[in-house]
Order: structure tokens, then sequence, then C-alpha cells
């Protein structure tokens, strides 16, 4: 029989105790894979390992001890699966489960190459023919297992992770497209104004040599020579102002719509992608890519690009001129320009690099200032002002020692310049005194050339100081730009179809879910009717909040399908799907503004009278009238200043507001006392009323109104009905009562002077 496996699908155990496992397998058994084990059968952390051999399946616990021998036969079958951070793998016999071994997902990737191994070992021994297939594939980022199919990995494609490059740039032209005609305007200008600028050494060789010269040597001045020349030199100057006024400001008008065009898109496209994007992004640095990013486009593009535009043209434009008055001169001129272009090759890469570094860096000081500042209440609350100073002094320093090593860098590169353009220069005035005593040129020609040869080299040295804004401004680009690149995991739909009434009718047809390489929810199905109100009833990270994800869709389901009145979700715009859905979170959340505009969020055009019904119906009306200034209040930023029971009633009033025909209801009442909690219950008695509502609650005795409860274990249903039917049954949900009925009553007779004898009903 030939075993052989592929060496890439082959991992084998470490030579520490690969030797003393090998002493205890049987004559030809050889070791092929190992898995390590780090849960045991109550989740509690203890080593163990499994192996495969050419033969069999083997398990050893941690003093290499054998637990467990599988001779590979037939109807041997193993599988794999995760939930909620715990990952298992059981061996079967036919419909009899041998063996169950957990994990932590921190190994989940090898337990997939393990099985994997196994089957393919599985059916080599069966068949006697050796099976060769490639490795299975998985994204060198998240660890995501990659099907066969499968180019890139379907969580990371949405950004293209290009490294920084000065072309970015370019791509500002889909933002600069709609001002090309200023663009051109201001080019002309900006050619205009540059030749302008060069008329002033030219008109000085007639000076020198017609009349100061001639003057030395004792003939007059001729003054009518002299005011003309005189009169050119400042109309030339006063030229070049007006010219120079014009097209900066006309650049600078454009290159600020393209920066405020490219913070609106760049905002708008960010609010288009799905909240698992935003699962991976720390606030802080969206803000800086926003914010300080663009503006340094917009600074790049209005002052630096103009001057190196204004540069290369000054500098064409002089060298012309040089070569038509003396092309040897001219080409001792160039003679330090392969030494800065080299220079500047060699430091443009490490500066660009490095510039994208200190990008990062700064996000996380203004991360750590986005972390503080919201929660400076839960900051004080523990007394952690001197951590969060410490955090702070740290990404500071960090971002301290980036700066420094780039400006090392920049600091040599700068003077370096400078120091072979003055090197130049010399070269030029000992090439043209020489030129001079050999009545090759005059005294004037050679003054004009040194004018000439100044602005030259003073555009030189500036266009070698663009270098560090230029690749500040790509790696700003680059950032913005992997916002723009990144593709919404929910992605609006092609051929999107309009419903023009929603009745409220929701079908889960084997809804799946996996966030990265953990499954959430699996295999699920269930049908709810319009009107109805469902509870989801189960543990943490039952998959409860991700299922009510999955049905506004902020999230698409990664197996099956869910579809609304017979529509599959994702045919329909995200926008109008949406609006036809209410939710209430348990931690509601209320922008800065007053207490008007926050219940008219969903509604701005809503009009008083609507927004005072709403908040009557929300039983709001009367906590907001004792506000100083009413409906006109500022709640302040998160609504801070109002107690946890009035925003939560504000929330329902907001949902109330836009009449949704689907009502989302996420712990409503989990963190506020008892007497709010009734008047919450009375203005959620209210809103649910005629709504297809789907409630979650850890509270059992909330659900009291809903027509039907579902029980979620692990991502699955594990039982539907109403609360007598499943108390009768005496499963999951009697279970998950019971607990929490001993809990009330233990925590009400430990309260003083209190003791109950009866349990909580529903």
């Amino acid at each position: 029989m030939n075993n052989h496996i592929p060496s890439s699908l082959t991992t084998l155990p470490p030579d520490a105790w690969r030797a003393t496992l090998q002493s205890r397998l049987t004559d030809n058994e050889e070791i092929l894979a190992w898995l390590e084990i780090n849960l045991d059968a109550r989740l509690n952390f203890a080593h163990s390992r499994l192996l495969i051999t050419n033969q069999r399946l083997l398990c050893f616990d941690s003093r290499q001890t054998a637990c467990g021998s599988y001779v590979f036969h037939e109807g041997l079958t193993v599988e794999r699966h995760d939930h909620g951070g715990v990952g298992r793998i059981e061996l079967f016999d036919d419909a009899v489960r041998l063996a169950c071994w957990f994990y932590t997902l921190a190994h989940n990737v090898q337990a997939t190459r393990f099985v994997k191994q196994f089957e393919l070992q599985l059916a080599s021994f069966l068949s006697g023919i050796a099976i060769i297939q490639d490795a299975p594939e998985f994204c060198p980022d998240c660890l995501t297992p990659l099907s066969a199919d499968q180019r890139e990995c379907p969580y990371c494609s949405g950004t293209i992770n290009a490294p920084p490059s000065t072309w970015t740039l370019l791509r500002l032209w889909r933002f600069a497209n709609p001002y090309k005609w200023q663009l051109l305007a201001g080019f002309l200008l900006m050619l205009a104004s540059t030749a302008a600028t060069l008329v002033p050494p030219y008109l000085t060789m007639p000076l020198m040599d017609k009349v100061l010269i001639p003057y030395q040597n004792g003939t007059p001045i001729d003054f009518v020579i002299v005011t003309w020349l005189l009169a050119g030199l400042l109309g030339s100057a006063l030229l070049a102002w007006a010219l120079g006024w014009a097209k900066t400001y006309i650049l600078a008008l454009v290159s600020e719509r393209i920066g405020a065009d490219l913070r609106t898109i760049t905002y708008e496209h960010l609010l288009r992608l799905s909240l698992e994007y935003f699962g991976g992004k720390r606030t802080g640095d969206l803000m800086s890519r926003i914010g300080s990013e663009s503006d340094r486009i917009c600074v790049f593009l209005s002052l630096h690009l103009l001057d190196f535009a204004t540069d290369i043209l000054m500098i064409v434009m002089t060298a012309a001129i040089l070569f038509s008055i003396n092309p040897w001169l001219a080409l001792v001129t160039l003679v330090p320009l392969p030494f800065i272009a080299w220079m500047i090759h060699n430091v443009r890469d490490r500066l660009r690099t490095g510039f994208e570094k200190i990008d990062r860096v700064w996000s996380e000081v203004s991360n750590v200032l986005a972390d503080t500042i919201p929660g400076i209440r839960v900051v004080k609350a523990f007394a952690q002002e001197g951590r969060e100073a410490e955090r702070f002094r740290v990404a500071n320093h960090h971002n301290l020692q980036v700066n420094d090593r780039i400006n090392k860098i920049w600091s040599l590169f700068t003077p370096s310049v400078s120091l072979l353009t003055e090197i130049g220069l010399l070269v030029v005035w000992a090439f043209g005194i020489w030129q001079v005593s050999n009545n090759e040129i005059t005294v004037g020609v050679l003054t004009a050339f040194l004018a000439y040869i100044s602005r030259f080299y003073a555009r030189l040295d500036s266009m070698s100081r663009i270098v560090s804004v230029t690749q500040k401004a790509a790696a700003g680009a680059k950032r913005i730009f992997d916002i723009l690149d990144h593709v919404s995991s929910v992605p609006e739909p092609v051929n999107p179809i309009h419903l023009d009434k929603i009745e409220g009718r929701f079908e889960l047809t084997d809804a799946g879910f996996r966030y990265g390489n953990r499954t959430v929810i699996k295999g699920l199905n269930l049908t709810i009717e319009p009107g109805e109100m469902i509870g989801l009833v189960g543990h943490s990270g039952s998959g409860k909040s991700t299922l009510v994800n999955l049905m506004c869709r902020f999230y698409d389901v990664s197996e099956g399908s869910i579809s609304i009145d017979g529509v599959n979700i994702r045919s329909l715009p995200i926008s109008e799907y949406r609006r036809h859905i209410g939710l209430v979170l348990q931690d509601p959340f209320l922008f800065f503004g007053s207490i008007a505009e926050n219940i008219a969020y969903g509604k701005p055009d809503a009009s008083r009278a609507e927004i005072v019904a709403a908040a009557r119906a929300a039983h709001a009306h009367e906590f907001i009238l004792r506000l100083p200034h009413g409906y006109d209040s500022l709640v302040g930023e998160r609504g801070h200043g109002l107690s946890g029971g009035e925003r939560q009633r504000i929330s329902i009033a907001r949902a109330l507001l836009i009449d949704p025909r689907i009502l989302i209801l996420d712990e409503a009442t989990a963190s506020v006392d008892t007497e709010t909690e009734k008047e919450i219950q009375k203005a959620l008695d209210n809103l649910v009323h005629g709504r297809t509502t789907i409630a979650i609650a850890h509270r059992l005795s909330t659900l009291h109104k809903a027509n039907r409860l579902v029980v979620l274990d692990k991502g699955e249903i594990v039982e539907i009905g109403s609360h007598e039917e499943l108390m009768a049954k005496e499963g999951a949900y009697y279970r998950l009562y019971q607990a929490q009925a001993r809990n009330v009553d233990t925590d009400l007779n430990d309260a003083p002077g209190i003791r109950i004898e009866h349990k909580v009903s529903v």
C-alpha cells in the first residue's frame, strides 16, 4: 500500500517529543501530522495532542500517555465545528461518536489542516492509492481557510494593499477633472508669470554692455536707453506680480475644492461600508485619514504642487535661455544635476515609507485621544488618569522616535543639495571668468548668466525640498484611497427590486454566518409572520445579536438566504429596506443636539406636532417638558446629561416617529431600574402594536407578550414555541428560565427584610 501524503500537507511534531512517541508506534507506522489541543471536556485549559499516522488516529495527554487509538476503517469520519471562541473535533464511527476534543480558535487554522490531512490519509488507507492534493490555502492576514476556487480572502479583499507610491497622487485626477478648465487657466497664467520673471536678467546684458561698461570707459550715458531698460524691468516685475497673484488665487480655489470633494466623497464612501469594516478600525485613525490627510493633500495641491510646477517651468525656460546665450557655459551649469537626481532617487523611497509610518504612528496618538475623551467618565471612575497619560506619553514618544529617524535622513539631504548647487555656482564663476579673459563672452553676458544661474539653482534647491512634502502627500493619498478602494461586504444590488409596501414576513432559509474563521450562525431556518412578535432567547454568544444584524443587513449571510415578503433582502436597496426598520438598542446613542433633533433623526422633516406625538407615545413628553428648554434642550455628546431611562425613551420615540413595519428590540430594558422599566415597557407596548417585532432579552419575564420564543444555542435554533409550550418540554428554555428565577429569588432573599417563596412567572 502506498500511503504517500504530500509534504506540503504534513505538519510534523517537534523533535523534542517526536522520538518518544515514535517508540510507541508499531512497525512501519509513521507520524504524518499532529495537532495540539488546549482545552479539556470541561473547557478548562489542558494540553493534549492528536496525531495522524499512516494507520490510525492517536491521542496523547500532556504526559505523553496514550488516551485514545482509532484504527482507520470504513465508516470512520471526523467533523470540525467552532462557535463562540471554542472549536471542537468530533470522531464518528457511522452514527456513533467515539471522541470529542476541544480547542481555542487560536488553533483553528491548524485544526482545519489536521482534518484535511485526516480525510486524505483515511481515503488513501482505504483505497490503497496515494492521494495527492494541494494543501488548503489560508489568508495570510486573517488566517481564514480558502476554498480551491478562491484566489483572495473574501474578508480582506475589499482593501487593495499596495505600497505607497508617488504615482498614487495621479489618482487625484479623478477629483481634479471637474475643474480642468480652471486648472488650464491657472497653468497658462503660471507659464506667463514664469516668463515674465525671466525678463529682468535678460535686460541686464544691454544695461551692463551698452550703458555701464561704456560709461567707465568715458562714453556718456544714454538716458533714453536707460529709461527704456528700467521701464522694462519695472513692467516685467509688475506683470509677474499680477500674473502670479491671478494664478495663485485660481489654483488655490481649485485645490480647496478638490480637498473638499475628497473629504466629502471619502466620508460618503465610509458611510456606505458595512459594520464589518468599522469593527476592525479605530475611530482616531479614520478621523485622521479624513481630516489631517485630506488637509495635507489640499496644502500640497494649493502650495507645493504649484511651486513644483513653477520650478519645472523656470528650470526648463532658464535652461533654454542659457543655451541660447552660451551653450558651453550652460553645459557647465548642469554639472550638479546628475548628483542631485541620484540623491533624490535614493532618498525618495525611504522618505515615502517613513512618512507613511509617521501617519500610522500619529493615528496611534489620535486613537488614544478618541478612546479617552469619550470615555473620560470611566477613566475617572476607576482613577486611571495616570495610566491613560502614560498611554499617550508612550504613543507620543513613539511618534517622536519615528519623526527623528526621518529628520535624520532629511537633515542630511537638504544641505547636501545646497552644497552641490553652491559648488555648481562656483564652477560657473570660474568657467565664466576664463571665457571673459579669452574675450569669448562679455561681462554683461556673464552677469546675466549668473543672474539666471542663481534662479536656476534656487529652483533646483526648491525642487529637492519638495521631495519631502510630495512623499507625505503620497502616503496620505494612499491612506485615503485605502478607504475608497475598500468594497463593502454588504453591496447594493445591481438590479434592485423596489417594494412599495412591506408587510413584514421574514423567511430564513439555511442561514449561516462566519466572521473570519469563526462560525457564528449555521443552518438556521425560521419563518416570522407579519405582525408577529418573536423573542430571541439564549446564553451570551448564542448568536442573538448576530441574527438581528443579519436581518437588518448590517452583515450579509455567508450561506443560505433571508427574505422579506418573499424577496431576498439582498435584492432590495439598502436604504429603502432599512427605512422600514425601527431599532431600539440596549445602550441608545444620542447625537449632540436638541431633544427634538434626536427624536426626528430618522425623519428630519417631521413637524413639531409629530415629534411631540412620538414623545407622548414613548412616555417621554413629561420629562422633556421638565427640562430647561423643553424639546430645544441640548442633550450633550452621546446623550450625557440624561439618565439611561430617559435616553431609552427618546430612542423609542425616534423609532416611533418613522412608523416602521419591522421593529428590533435589542435588550431595550436591560440596563434600567424596575420603575423605569415599567415606563419603558409601556412605551414599547405602543411601539410593537401592529408591527413585526424581534426582541432580544436576557430578562425572560420581559417577553411575556411574544407570540413565540426562539431559543438559540451555539448559533443554532434548539427550541421554538410559546412560554407555556417550552416550559412543558423542560428543555433548554426551561433550564434558562429556572436558572434565572433562582437568581432572582436569591437576590431578593438576600435583600434586608425581604423573603419570597415563589418563582417569577411570565
